[in-house]
């Protein structure tokens, strides 16, 4: 894993690397953190690998991913959030924490620092979001953000269509700036 290139309060935003394969397993392993985003609610030891070879190579095509988070004050794996690309000019924002890292506001502020990335640096004019019908946490966190909801669409790793959200970059507010470390 790189140092870090974004950080904010309590976080740290990193790059993954094809040697990451552990910590990934440590994140993607846990059928806690993937109940939402595949059919079977796991990923099998093959498909952690698989993401983070897609995570890896969609920052050498595009440089963006879902950044590993690390806990600024112990160093720890808390999850991931960022970017990946999403229709023509668009961003989806996405994010996956660790069960020791929720009810923390920390997916916020992941979330928040990883939005002004994409407007800030990308000067990108709207992001969207989705998530599964069934996880009751995410539309609060995207409602936070500003979100609107615009409709659902289909996923394919679930099989179900999951309710969508765009963020207009004009609608966005970031009260802590983060600092950007490239």
């Amino acid at each position: 894993m790189t140092n870090g290139f974004l950080r904010t309060k309590r976080l740290l935003f990193c790059r993954w690397e094809a040697g990451d394969l552990l910590e990934a397993e440590a994140l993607w392993g846990d059928p806690l953190v993937t109940r939402w985003i595949t059919a079977t609610g796991r990923m099998t030891a093959e498909e952690v690998a698989d993401r983070l070879a897609q995570e890896v190579e969609r920052d050498k095509q595009f440089g963006i991913q879902y950044w590993p988070l690390r806990e600024r004050s112990t160093g720890e794996l808390a999850g991931c959030c960022g970017l990946r690309p999403h229709g023509e000019g668009e961003l989806e924002l996405g994010v996956h924490l660790r069960p020791a890292f929720w009810g923390r506001g920390l997916g916020e502020e992941a979330c928040r620092a990883a939005l002004w990335y994409a407007f800030v640096k990308w000067d990108i004019p709207s992001v969207f979001a989705g998530h599964n019908p069934h996880n009751t946490a995410s539309p609060k966190l995207l409602e936070k953000l500003g979100f609107s909801p615009i409709g659902e669409e289909f996923y394919p790793p679930t099989g179900l269509y999951h309710p969508s959200y765009r963020l207009q970059r004009g609608d966005f507010f970031c009260p802590e700036i983060p600092v950007y470390l490239d």
